[in-house]
């Protein structure tokens, strides 16, 4: 299950990337963006409710709402068998 936030970063991101890439001619800045990228959809498929969560909590945080503290992301991250 893909969630419709993830894949509107994930297409706004590769354009941006592959624009990066045409001017540089350096394909590690679109090594790192597949990367990073496949660590989300593995996040995504694993625990869906979970990222459209961080995506609401993310939206009100951007919209001006007060931000809670919680866990380090490496910590999340960790927990989930995830090497950040």
């Amino acid at each position: 299950m893909t969630i419709p936030q993830d894949r509107e970063a994930f297409d706004a991101g590769l354009k941006a990337v592959l624009d990066e890439v045409r001017v540089s001619l350096d394909l590690g800045a679109l090594n790192a963006f597949v990367h990073r990228w496949w660590i989300s959809a593995c996040d995504s498929v694993r625990d869906p409710e979970g990222r459209r969560q961080m995506h609401e909590r993310a939206a009100h945080v951007l919209a001006g709402g007060p931000r809670s503290e919680g866990k380090p992301w490496r910590e999340i991250l960790a927990a989930r068998g995830i090497d950040a």
